[in-house]
């Protein structure tokens, strides 16, 4: 197994007078030949933008787009008539499939007190789709009951036997999330791919036993893992994608 610690400190940075975007690959206008993606990530952006400002209309087309809210609200509107308010514990899923405009702002949503007055913070990841030509499409769930246990949550997956809450079009792709307690432990199923990214959580994560915690920002990459033990001592949000192949079938 190649496992790899990425420090949340070691992440390219956008910043405007509204945004500050980290990126955990290759985004935008910067650029690292040897950190495009990770089996089929393409991005993994956690963003702070601030209220009353956001991404306006633009296209994507050919990704698989889920996004996690951290804290605020962030709304969804699309040129395919979706629209909806995300909030923390619940998960959303854009298929671009053969193009889609969207818009992500933090705004006010009428039937949510409260939304866009404060900054939000979410995490974006994008992924390659493994079936192409797919009509644009969307789905949000709210799975804060399952991850008030503490355990290991398949909150959007292709895979029909993972009984996610959302689907994606990537049979061999599943996002868990976790909200662990103090000294609780999640296994992490085994992996051609895993990337494990700490949402919040200061010196709270290690994993199979790693003498250096994990502070909020850092990511774990591993190639060919088995199972995998992430245990918290104060308390941690975490992410997990489980892919069985990369870009290409590789």
């Amino acid at each position: 197994m190649a496992f790899t610690v990425i420090p949340g400190d070691d992440r390219m940075v956008t910043t405007t007078d509204w945004l500050t975007s980290r990126h955990g690959f290759s985004f935008g206008d910067h650029y690292d030949p040897t950190n495009t993606h990770f089996g089929a990530l393409l991005a993994f952006n956690d963003e702070e933008v601030a209220a009353g400002a956001g991404f306006d209309l633009h296209h994507h087309q050919e990704s698989e787009i889920v996004t996690w809210v951290v804290s605020g609200t962030l709304v969804h509107r699309d040129s395919a008539g979706h629209s909806g308010v995300l909030y923390p514990g619940l998960v959303q899923r854009m298929s671009a499939g053969t193009g889609v405009e969207h818009s992500e702002r933090n705004d006010s949503w009428p039937e949510l007190a409260g939304s866009g007055t404060e900054p939000v913070h979410y995490v974006q990841m994008w992924l390659m789709p493994d079936r192409h030509g797919l009509t644009p499409s969307y789905d949000q769930a709210d799975v804060a009951d399952q991850l008030s246990t503490g355990e290991l949550v398949a909150v959007a997956s292709g895979d029909p036997d993972r009984g996610a809450a959302i689907s994606l079009a990537n049979a061999g792709a599943t996002l868990y999330a976790a909200r662990l307690r103090a000294g609780g432990t999640v296994e992490l199923p085994a992996a051609r791919f895993t990337h494990l990214f700490v949402v919040d959580g200061q010196a709270a994560v290690t994993v199979d036993g790693e003498p250096a915690p994990l502070d909020a920002g850092d990511a774990v990459r591993a190639v060919d893992a088995d199972l995998m033990s992430v245990t918290s001592s104060a308390g941690a949000e975490i992410l997990v994608w489980s892919m069985a192949t990369g870009l290409g079938g590789s």
